[in-house]
């Protein structure tokens, strides 16, 4: 019985809605329909859910009045019809009074500075029982002249469901993202294996193949102190490093995606196709490649503040950038990970939990450098909402998250676009871990791959716990403070059960001696 109630409350919250403030007003005629944003008060006159439940009402236009004197309009110009007047002039409670006792059915109110929930006393909600929405000017304008004067309009604010779409979508990609890296990690440790001892030499040591390995604990807490200094000075000088952080991001994300493409055509057995000038060897494939990542990123770079599509192209560089961290950066063996891991783990938990009680705006240093200045302006769903009536200037976002959009709030897109989003820190720090579980099944010649297979479903299931907690909790989450327990704790368990724990702790006598030499 007990069971049942828990699945009937968690069926019950998957499917629940939520009710936002913004809403849509869809503008049409006999021959073309447009949408537009609009912002209403959802406890105040509620709004059909669905287009096809909306009533179709005309549209007058009263714009040259504030709508303040019920003398200057006659009845039989509004009556069944819905209204649009400008903002100001007198109280929003006396306009819709005022339009709701000429018999009009809706009151629209025009605005060139900020659309806002309307709102008013309690006692005042009764009275008024006609739907009340703010709707920018410049909208009102293109209706106008792309309908002309035979204008119908229809009000609705269809819900969105508390798990969105784009919750899956991120976590299918950040458990793709790990799980390759960490493959892609073993693979060339294997292949480096395979040639040293092929009879013919040493193989390239990891400094020789561009790889680097941390294997000293200072190094760890330097390299954990670094990134401390760089988030606090980010804070403070964000308007100045966040340019440097884009260059660089365009630089390592374009040679990050050359890396991985290259690493996929080479394994697909493709020709490079190469040619000398002045005896010098030039690649046809890599002078290709290397054109489209370097045009894949410029493009990136130029319209990396328009929202409606430029995020596929983030999050592309984005996982190229993750894949080639989690090849290029080695961890020397399970001493180090749980070093880095716990020390970022306490990194990540301070900077979004304890550093909002030191800010003037409560918003925590983390959420304001990944946000940037949008940051401040982040609200719970349902609360009153400031929607800017004109364009603004775009404000520049640091390039360190995915961003996924939330597919189910259209109304809140049509106002402005929604995101789901997840640090790069929260793919590569447990990436790390997953990428020296799967050189370990190389190192002991584990065919089932445990150590690997293991580790990624430990984040896997880190990642769920992650999403449910930020669902139930209705605010954003930590990932690491999850992920870090599931992977360090599974790996270690599986080293246990196995006997092999001192072996996975130290490293293999193969890493220690390359790393004495080195």
């Amino acid at each position: 019985m007990e069971r049942a109630v828990v699945i009937v409350s968690l069926v019950t919250f998957l499917t629940s809605q939520i009710y936002c403030q913004e809403a849509i007003l869809h503008v049409s005629n006999e021959s073309t329909d447009r949408e537009y944003c609009i912002v209403y008060n959802q406890s105040w006159t509620p709004l059909p859910q669905t287009l096809d439940a909306a009533v179709q009402y005309p549209l007058v236009n009263l714009t040259s009045t504030f709508l303040c004197e019920g003398s200057a309009v006659s009845p039989e110009l509004v009556q069944g019809k819905a209204v649009v007047v400008m903002r100001g002039g007198c109280d929003l409670r006396q306009s819709a009074q005022i339009a709701q006792s000429l018999g009009a059915t809706t009151l629209l109110i025009a605005t060139n500075t900020s659309l806002i929930t309307p709102s008013a006393n309690e006692s005042e909600y009764a009275k008024i029982q006609i739907p009340i929405a703010f709707m920018k000017y410049r909208d009102l304008l293109e209706a106008q002249r792309v309908f002309g004067e035979g204008i119908q309009v229809k009000l609705y604010a269809p819900p969105h469901s508390k798990v969105d779409v784009s919750i899956a979508v991120m976590l299918l990609i950040s458990i793709v993202t790990v799980a390759l890296g960490g493959y892609w990690s073993g693979a060339c440790e294997r292949d480096r294996l395979n040639t040293a001892g092929s009879g013919g030499g040493t193989g390239e040591s990891k400094a020789e193949s561009g790889e680097l390995s941390l294997y000293s604990p200072l190094k760890v807490v330097v390299f954990v102190a670094l990134m401390c200094g760089m988030l606090v000075l980010m804070y403070f000088f964000y308007n100045i490093l966040v340019y440097i952080i884009i260059a660089i991001f365009c630089l390592a994300s374009a040679t990050a995606l050359f890396s991985c493409i290259d690493a996929v055509l080479e394994k697909l057995g493709c020709a490079t196709g190469s040619f000398s000038i002045r005896n010098s060897n030039f690649s046809v494939r890599s002078l290709i490649l290397a054109a489209v990542c370097i045009s894949i990123a410029v493009v990136w770079g130029v319209y990396r503040n328009e929202d409606r599509w430029i995020w596929i192209l983030q999050d592309l560089l984005g996982i190229a950038f993750c894949l080639n961290f989690m090849k290029t950066i080695s961890l020397s063996n399970f001493k180090i990970c749980v070093i880095l891991l716990s020390l970022l783990l306490v990194y990540d938990v301070f900077f979004v939990f304890i550093t909002p009680f030191f800010t003037q705006n409560g918003v925590s240093i983390m959420v304001q450098v990944a946000l940037g200045p949008d940051a401040s302006g982040e609200r719970a769903q349902g609360n009153a909402v400031e929607i800017p009536a004109e364009p603004q200037p775009p404000s520049e976002k640091l390039p360190v998250v995915m961003r996924v959009p939330r597919f189910s709030a259209w109304a809140q897109n049509l106002c402005g676009m929604q995101f789901s989003i997840l640090g790069y820190g929260d793919i590569i720090v447990p990436g790390l871990l997953v990428a020296y579980c799967s050189r370990f099944d190389v190192w002991v010649n584990s065919r089932r791959k445990i150590y690997f297979l293991s580790c990624c479903t430990a984040y896997l299931l880190g990642m769920i716990t992650t999403f449910a907690v930020m669902l139930l909790s209705g605010m954003g989450q930590p990932a690491l403070l999850y992920l870090v327990p599931f992977t360090l704790v599974t790996s270690a368990m599986v080293a246990g059960c196995r006997g092999e724990m001192k072996q996975f702790w130290t490293g293999t006598t193969y890493e220690r001696e390359e790393l004495t030499t080195a």
